[in-house]
């Protein structure tokens, strides 16, 4: 079947997007051969207002003549490119145009030269193929994909004596959320905490995203009233999956078990609401344990696949 390229190039292309992942998802059995919704959504209401990585007219569409999707390619971070395509039309050429394009639209100037990152699952063979084929290395950098049942029993992890692990508030509580987000995210840097604090707009971003809940916006309070640890959790009811992120404890209250207090609290609620599969991202040694600790045991990689043109 022919296929056509182009842009993304107004707010119907989201919402359109946003249903091809969700039918692909469905389709691989919700395994992340592509990207999730939620991972969308959060990109383009975290990574493009926020983060700068990239823009919505920075994605490609490939579309059928009746107006289906058939493949989307799209930044996350400068020099980067992932590749969601709907099984029914994977073929070699349509990987290799993917690629090309990619090239052409998102590689980055770098001191050896213009460079590129393509991010592909362990288990796309056929899309590996395509790029060793054009002089792509595997760099020792991935991701791991990282998943549990909410079928599996959850831990009854609670935090220290003091801790109070709720949903996030509002007002200054905000406040105080975006200032933990700096001291965790940047070692223990004040001056970006206060930043994050002083411009609290990032915060109120990420919150116009389809998906958010407060109620899933879990944080453990310390005892002097600041917020210590967080997760936030995306659920698709339609796919009845959820996916973290992001997870962090800010480093002064750090060895006391509060991650694994917000996570599980996180996957008692999804589980009432009636997810049945949650997925986490990470790449740290650290991360990994925390995770697995909490039942997100088996993952698959995300292989940085690097070229420079």
């Amino acid at each position: 079947m022919p296929l056509a390229v182009r842009k993304f190039h107004h707010d119907d292309d989201y919402w359109h997007i946003r249903s091809f992942l969700r039918q692909v998802f469905l389709l691989n059995d919700r395994r992340e051969l592509s990207w999730q919704v939620a991972r969308f959504d959060y990109w383009r209401w975290h990574g493009v207002l926020n983060m700068h990585d990239g823009s919505l007219e920075d994605v490609s569409i490939w579309e059928a003549v009746d107006g289906q999707i058939a493949a989307v390619l799209n930044p996350e971070g400068l020099g980067e490119a992932h590749f969601s395509l709907h099984p029914a039309f994977y073929t070699p050429e349509l990987a290799a145009e993917m690629v090309i394009t990619a090239e052409q639209s998102l590689a980055v100037a770098s001191p050896e030269g213009q460079k590129l990152t393509v991010w592909v699952n362990e288990y796309q063979t056929f899309l590996k193929d395509v790029l060793i084929e054009r002089g792509y290395t595997q760099s020792d950098y991935s991701e791991n994909m990282r998943y549990r049942s909410l079928e599996a029993p959850i831990l009854d992890a609670n935090p220290p004596a003091g801790y109070a692990v709720r949903s996030l508030g509002d007002g200054l509580e905000l406040l105080e959320r975006c200032y933990a987000s700096g001291l965790a995210f940047h070692d223990d840097d004040i001056h970006i905490a206060r930043d994050n604090r002083d411009h609290p707009q990032w915060y109120r971003n990420l919150q116009t995203a389809p998906l958010y809940r407060r109620d899933l916006d879990i944080v453990a309070m310390a005892p002097d009233g600041s917020v210590a640890s967080f997760c936030t959790i995306w659920f698709d009811d339609v796919t009845r999956s959820a996916y973290f992120e992001p997870v962090a404890t800010v480093p002064a209250h750090q060895r006391r078990g509060l991650a694994k207090a917000v996570m599980c609290e996180g996957l008692r609620r999804l589980k009432r609401m009636g997810a049945t599969k949650a997925f986490v991202g990470s790449y740290s040694p650290e991360a990994h344990a925390l995770y697995a600790s909490v039942g997100f045991k088996e993952y698959e990689l995300l292989e940085s696949w690097n070229k420079v043109l």
